[in-house]
């Protein structure tokens, strides 16, 4: 395939790295050849960077497949999810699911990419909703603006909530930051 028909989305073959495309630009500078630029982020290290091609330059396009997964049970290092359409069992490492274990519960779904029938990166929504666990109470009085409490989350993390969030409660988090956003 020509570096020309590169889009968003796609896993090329780039200096022996699976790379994942994550924005395309076409350029054609006043008096120079043709090029496309693209943001690639490295699926092994995750690192992200531009790169330059020529647009008639070739680029090796890999096979990938999305599928949408469901976690079954965790044990020690080992996250297993099923497939629900097909009952299939999949087994990840902890070091593949990254900072995603904090917002994943158990039936929680994710979206796996894979390369080559390899799993190589999860996705999680942007927003989840996850139960309290543990809060302490606020004190009454203490009603000045925006002041907020520690609460930790039925996964384990810890976020700061307003007052009057109880233990007990389901709150929706941000994937992005780890803040709170409002009651579910």
């Amino acid at each position: 395939m020509q570096a020309n028909d590169l889009r968003k989305g796609q896993v090329i073959k780039f200096n022996g790295e699976s790379c994942l495309v994550m924005e395309v630009m076409h350029r054609t500078p006043g008096n120079l050849r043709a090029f496309v630029q693209a943001k690639m982020r490295n699926l092994r290290t995750g690192r992200s960077g531009d790169q330059r091609f020529n647009s008639t330059e070739s680029v090796e396009v890999l096979t990938t497949d999305r599928q949408t997964l469901e976690l079954s049970y965790i044990k020690r290092d080992t996250w297993h999810f099923m497939n629900p359409t097909s009952y299939e069992q999949i087994e990840l490492n902890e070091a593949l699911i990254g900072d995603a274990k904090n917002y994943i519960v158990p039936n929680g779904k994710v979206e796996v990419l894979f390369v080559d029938d390899v799993p190589v990166s999860v996705d999680i929504p942007s927003s989840v909703v996850l139960k309290i666990v543990e809060s302490a109470d606020g004190v009454k009085g203490d009603t000045a603006s925006n002041v907020q409490k520690p609460a930790k989350l039925e996964t384990g993390l810890i976020i700061q909530v307003p007052l009057f969030i109880k233990e007990g409660e389901s709150v929706k988090v941000s994937t992005d930051n780890g803040s709170y956003m409002g009651r579910a």
